[in-house]
């Protein structure tokens, strides 16, 4: 006889102040983190950049996993420098898969649990499953393998850590890379001004479009226990779920190393990238609305990768952060409307946008 597949619940955190995306009566200049696990399951020694973005998101998200879980991860840079010397930084189970297989890897993993249950050769539960997968894994060469194991319904979660770039092999263009922002196969110059010419791929919504029985969210390592909850959520959905998590590399971006965490919420104030999360019950989007809405350049100037823009340029990435803030339904101040005028940008740029270099220090 068949034995049933029993499945873990995780308990979701209090969210308050500025480690959270969602409305509360605290405000959110209130640095707020709830008693997060003891268990770390990825652990310290490993050779990640300092700052690094993708290395905050995994330890965030394994906390919130818990020791009863399996991770696998397609080639990238968190694999180059999590496994060296056959030692690396996980207390569970871990794989390692081409660039190309996460999702099919990870699909077979959770069938193949699913079946050992059944049968009596694994005792249960049922493990928490995920794959993390680059955005050069996720939006581009192991995109058809993930919107497969999506479309099948495993039961697993499936994150996209997006640095946008090839980090691994030395900040190359990917899809998830921003108009404008400057790779080693998209230098700026004369004939080519503005460095990455094309838009990104909006690899969230593609995944909530073409799968709505899967549970969908965005998060960033600007809000932790943000992050946590997602997590969370994605592993007590029975089904598929994605999540993508916008996670900086200061090696590609060039920016002061302690300021990931911020950069993570001041993309998100700067209407660049919206967080939100997607109820395959209701199919409906629900929108984090930040509190603070500021000019891109907020954003834009903390990191060398933005440092050759022209006025046009910056007038151009305002435009589609207005669009953003359209869709996600906020309105637009008179102050951001102005950004979309590449003069605006011509004239403050002796009053404003000289300031010294530690300009995006602080909040």
């Amino acid at each position: 006889m068949a034995k049933e597949v029993i499945r873990q619940y995780l308990p979701l955190l209090e969210e308050e102040g500025r480690g959270a995306a969602t409305d509360d009566a605290a405000g959110r200049d209130r640095h707020y983190l709830p008693d997060t696990p003891d268990v770390d399951p990825y652990q310290a020694g490993h050779r990640t950049c300092a700052g690094c973005g993708p290395a905050i998101e995994y330890r965030w998200v394994l906390k919130a996993a818990g020791q009863d879980t399996v991770v696998a991860g397609p080639t990238g840079c968190m694999y180059v420098a999590n496994s060296t010397y056959l030692c690396t930084p996980y207390t569970i189970p871990w794989a390692h898969t081409p660039i190309a297989s996460g999702g099919s890897f990870t699909a077979g993993m959770a069938a193949g649990y699913e079946a050992l249950i059944r049968k009596g050769r694994h005792p249960g539960p049922y493990p928490n499953i995920i794959v993390m997968a680059g955005d050069g894994s996720a939006s581009d060469i192991g995109l058809g393998s993930i919107s497969g194991a999506l479309y099948r319904n495993h039961d697993a979660l499936f994150i996209c850590y997006d640095n946008e770039c090839y980090a691994n092999t030395g900040i190359q263009v990917s899809p998830t890379t921003p108009y404008a922002g400057m790779t080693t196969f998209t230098p700026f110059g004369k004939a080519n001004p503005e460095g990455t010419r094309l838009p990104p791929k909006n690899l969230a919504k593609m995944m909530a479009e073409g799968h709505p029985h899967c549970y969908v969210a965005t998060a960033t390592v600007g809000y932790p226990v943000d992050l946590i909850n997602k997590t969370r959520k994605g592993l007590n959905h029975r089904g598929a779920a994605f999540m993508h998590c916008f996670t900086p590399c200061q090696k590609g971006w060039v920016y002061q190393t302690s300021m990931t965490v911020e950069i993570g919420r001041r993309v998100v104030e700067a209407g660049l990238f919206p967080v939100w999360e997607y109820d395959p019950e209701q199919r409906k989007y629900h929108y984090f609305h930040p509190p603070v809405q500021r000019p891109v350049t907020d954003y834009l100037a903390m990191q060398g990768r933005f440092g050759h823009m022209l006025a046009e340029h910056i007038a151009s990435i305002q435009q589609q952060a207005n669009r953003n803030w359209e869709t996600i339904g906020m309105d637009v101040p008179a102050e951001l409307r102005a950004g979309e005028d590449p003069g605006h940008h011509s004239r403050m740029r002796d009053e404003t946008y000289s300031m010294p270099l530690n300009r995006g220090i602080g909040a």
